[in-house]
């Protein structure tokens, strides 16, 4: 990777670098490290390390769970490497793999930080409504050609939207919650939210719509954090709307009654994109 290092005699000055990365999270454990499991920052933490033979631990802007798919996620690193900025997209995209690209790459001022910084992010779920799925589109679906009231899914969307205590949609993330008994908890933003110091299951939702396009049923939800599984288990919860086993005053209760046990089963990770982060 010689061809991406400038001259030995440059300036070395510690860098922020800001990376949106696109990813397929078929086989991966998830975003974050874990030991013996394929991640994303694994992935990116070990190339990173080969090339600047420093010990780095990019930052995501939130941690996508096993399964999930990103478009543009956004993480950060710091770095004393020699590489110039405009020749990080290619040295990383040759090493990594083919699973995940590196799309752009741009520094940051030191203050920016990828989780802490975001201010809003776009989720979208597909589901697959036509009678066979196609094998090329499987892992990037949810497969449900059974019946559904989709204007009656579509007509219910809206009832989340504003600032709400999302503890009915919320599972529990286990990981947190060792660290948390081990006084190592410090991502008080669980996945991407915009939460203070005191950690709540609250929080806003800007918008929140199904379409139909083609064979494919697409939910978009867009807010200013997301807790843990807080999608597939709203995804799992309209899907309920739709077989006709809830209405929409339903959803009103299961939000206020702040009690996962209350809402629907979790959608599978597959049909889940994490579209974008905005700062």
């Amino acid at each position: 990777m010689d061809e991406g290092r400038a001259p030995e005699d440059s300036k070395k000055l510690v860098r922020n670098l800001r990376l949106i990365l696109s990813y397929d999270g078929s086989e991966f454990a998830g975003w974050q490290v874990q030991p013996g499991q394929p991640t994303i920052q694994g992935a990116l933490a070990s190339v990173i390390g080969r090339l600047t033979r420093e010990n780095v631990l990019p930052q995501g802007s939130g941690r996508t769970d096993a399964g999930v798919h990103a478009l543009a996620q956004v993480a950060t690193f710091a770095t004393a490497s020699p590489i110039p900025t405009e020749n990080w997209i290619k040295v990383l995209n040759d090493s990594l793999p083919a699973s995940i690209r590196v799309l752009e790459v741009s520094e940051v001022p030191a203050e920016f930080h990828a989780r802490k910084s975001a201010r809003a992010k776009t989720y979208r779920y597909r589901i697959y409504r036509g009678d066979v799925c196609p094998p090329f589109l499987a892992r990037y679906v949810w497969h449900y050609p059974f019946p559904l009231d989709e204007p009656a899914m579509a007509e219910s969307a809206g009832i989340i939207i504003g600032e709400h205590d999302f503890a009915s949609f919320a599972a529990v993330d286990g990981e947190r919650v060792a660290r948390m008994a081990a006084g190592q908890d410090h991502d008080h933003r669980g996945h991407g939210g915009t939460q203070g110091k005191n950690e709540t299951n609250v929080r806003a939702i800007f918008s929140s719509a199904w379409i139909r396009e083609e064979e494919e049923l697409i939910y978009t939800v867009r807010g200013n954090g997301f807790l843990h599984h807080m999608v597939r288990n709203l995804v799992g919860t309209f899907l309920l709307v739709g077989k006709g086993t809830l209405n929409r005053e339903d959803l009103g209760r299961i939000l206020a009654a702040r009690d996962r046990s209350a809402a629907g089963a979790t959608a599978p990770a597959g049909g889940l994109y994490l579209v974008g982060v905005e700062y």
